[in-house]
């Protein structure tokens, strides 16, 4: 290393040790990306050792800067700079064991496994977007506690195929209208996709979108320490977002797959990483990292530690610690259930016939005002949704002390952003679209469900009750493919007491995402009792038959009140029908054995009923069970002439119940 300064020595001993460990990892495994960490190696040297602000014995220390790698394809990058900062759960076995079953050293970063990982990215896109929501968190809580107990930055590393996806323009444009100050964006300018140069399909120019985005930009060699080093300190200076534009290689220092799609997802062979040792100067064997270069990396972990100590005594004496803590562990604020309580009593006692949109409503007015760690929002749609509570004024650049974001037409983004804001903790989020548009959310709903985090998603018009603006804004498929994410809980209530029901299950639920299908149109009441939240075990007897039950009636939402209707005149030919509201299917197939059986019986006739498609239903049912709902896509017509059109009435269920049982 003749000729280098003892600075740049010291550099290219720590950005070697992240090439060798990826390449050496990648060729373990006979599988992988080593080109985007061995290009992005000089960035995140630099980013860690002089910038970042975290503590190795406390990764979830809530002050610390978060670290997003939404490029999650070069998930080596990650893995090895924890274990060079000395994470305990990142050991050099796990390093050797990348992408192996049993492993926290997945093909992806994924979070929960891995002490670190802020969040599962590897769809291109979602981590950028999830930044934005760890940024805008980051914000809100800084205006809530101060800078003495929220005061840290959230980096992302960005490939071009990030910002190629749809998503990464509605985040970008969101976090630019926000003035997301403290989200810093190191894109990896390298030039190369899986298929070849990035020409060849592209020819966007990303410095001059974020400009328009209202973003900071700088341009760097992402191969020069000190430039990277001074862009970042010009970025935290910034009032606005900041993307550093990284000229990059491929591959640095393979002698001939550097700059070469070739290096992107495979693993780069022997000659070609005894060519890398060779060039960057690395002696040592696979899995081999010289103790000097580990004492070299441990001195970010000991700035951070004094960071997190100093931290420790300005929280112990600050007066809203208690309401810190509480907020950050997840925990609820003391008395709202009381109060909810209330609430719900009295809405079985009026029994309003209202759309459930406008019930939701009314329960989030109750909610926001005693839990005050949610915060809403909407896709241009609140005077549908019904999202906006008096308790929830807006978050703009200008307050983010608000608890309501305006996300615009961003649903995507929206979503993603709901992730980050759960993953960064302290907020509980909910934000409203139109449930036809859960397809533009889905990708990141998945993620919610994987990562296990409480965001709620508020979908209103959720059948063809949408009436005149047709079969593009009727949902006929969509709850059936929601159901089939697993982890997802998807309500869709019958009225006001189950709608509050619904809430009342969502904001407690701590361990994955709910999702809760509303009517656009207004809904009679079908529950006089909320002494007990009968929603939380997912269906459940609203009304047993008069006598030996003949036949089971099945039925979600705005079609309950349809099976109580020919429940009510089935009984007049004799037929004695059990209807069964099933307010959460999901809930219910988690349920034992028995209790599923007790409510829909053993070897009675069933016949569901929903304004949607059949799939999902014949678990309970049977093939030979009747089925009332859609099996087309809807029509342009007021709500309630469509369903007569398509057969969803009570005088259809009385002749499907006639008609199994002979009658």
């Amino acid at each position: 290393m003749s000729g280098l300064s003892k600075s740049e020595q010291e550099h290219k001993l720590m950005s070697g040790a992240i090439t060798a460990l990826s390449m050496d990892a990648v060729q373990q495994a006979n599988s992988g990306h080593p080109g985007m960490p061995m290009g992005m190696a000089d960035v995140a040297t630099v980013l860690f050792s002089k910038f970042l602000k975290f503590d190795n014995k406390a990764p979830e220390w809530p002050d610390r800067d978060r670290f997003i790698l939404s490029a999650g394809h070069g998930s080596m990058l990650i893995y090895s700079l924890l274990h060079l900062t000395g994470y305990k759960a990142m050991t050099m076995d796990q390093i050797r064991n990348f992408r192996q079953l049993g492993s926290n050293t997945a093909g992806h970063p994924e979070y929960g496994h891995t002490p670190g990982v802020e969040t599962t990215t590897g769809p291109l896109g979602q981590g950028i977007a999830n930044a934005v929501g760890f940024a805008l968190a980051e914000r809100q809580m800084n205006a809530r506690y101060g800078d003495e107990l929220v005061d840290h930055y959230t980096y992302v590393i960005a490939g071009d195929g990030c910002l190629m996806e749809g998503i990464s323009q509605e985040a970008i444009s969101l976090a630019g209208h926000m003035k997301l100050n403290r989200l810093i964006v190191f894109w990896d300018d390298n030039s190369i996709t899986i298929d070849g140069a990035v020409d060849i399909s592209d020819s966007t120019d990303q410095i001059a979108r974020f400009k328009a985005s209202g973003w900071t930009t700088i341009s760097v060699d992402g191969h020069n320490p000190k430039k990277i080093a001074a862009a970042i300190r010009k970025a935290q200076k910034s009032d606005k977002p900041t993307m550093i534009a990284c000229k990059t290689v491929i591959a640095n220092h393979a002698p001939t797959k550097a700059g070469t799609s070739k290096a992107h997802g495979s693993p780069l062979g022997p000659e070609e990483i005894a060519g890398v040792r060779k060039a960057i100067d690395w002696p040592y064997g696979p899995f081999e990292v010289p103790e000097e270069v580990y004492k070299l990396w441990a001195r970010g972990a000991r700035r951070g530690r004094r960071a997190h100590k100093d931290w420790k005594g300005r929280l112990k004496s600050h007066g809203k610690a208690a309401d810190f803590n509480r907020a950050v562990k997840g925990e609820l604020n003391a008395g709202w259930e009381k109060t909810f309580q209330a609430y719900k009593d009295s809405v079985a006692s009026e029994q309003p016939k209202l759309a459930t949109r406008a019930a939701s409503g009314n329960a989030l007015k109750v909610l926001t005002a005693e839990l005050t760690d949610m915060i809403s929002g909407s896709a241009d749609l609140e005077g549908s949704n019904k999202t906006k509570t008096p308790s929830t004024a807006d978050i703009q650049a200008s307050n983010y002390g608000g608890r309501y974001i305006n996300y615009g037409i961003r649903e995507h983004a929206m979503a993603a952003a709901m992730n980050g804001m759960a993953l960064h903790g302290g907020i509980i989020p909910y934000s409203g679209t139109f449930l036809v548009f859960a397809d533009y959310c889905r990708p990141s709903i998945r993620l919610s469900a994987l990562m296990n985090q409480r965001v709620i998603y508020v979908m209103t018009h959720d059948s063809i009750g949408v009436g005149e603006d047709g079969p593009t804004h009727q949902p006929v498929e969509h709850v059936a493919s929601l159901r089939a994410i697993p982890n997802l809980h998807v309500y869709r209530p019958a009225d006001a007491v189950e709608t509050a029901e619904a809430w009342e299950l969502a904001v407690k639920r701590s361990d994955g995402p709910s999702l809760i299908a509303l009517t656009r149109q207004g809904v009679p009441a079908v529950r006089n009792d909320a002494s007990k939240n009968w929603s939380d075990r997912g269906a459940y007897v609203i009304s047993a038959g008069k006598g030996s039950d003949d036949i089971v009636l099945l039925a979600s939402g705005s079609e309950v009140h349809l099976a109580l209707e020919a429940q009510e005149e089935l009984s007049k030919s004799d037929i004695s029908a059990r209807v069964v509201s099933v307010p959460c299917m999901d809930l219910f197939l988690e349920q034992e054995e028995n209790y599923i059986r007790s409510v829909i019986g053993k070897d009675l006739p069933k016949i569901a009923v929903e304004a949607g498609i059949r799939q999902g239903w014949d678990r309970f049912i049977g093939r030979e069970g009747g089925f009332i709902g859609m099996n087309s896509f809807g029509a342009s017509a007021p709500g309630t002439a469509l369903f007569e059109h398509f057969g969803i009435t009570s005088a259809a269920i009385i002749a499907k119940a006639k008609e199994m049982l002979g009658r």
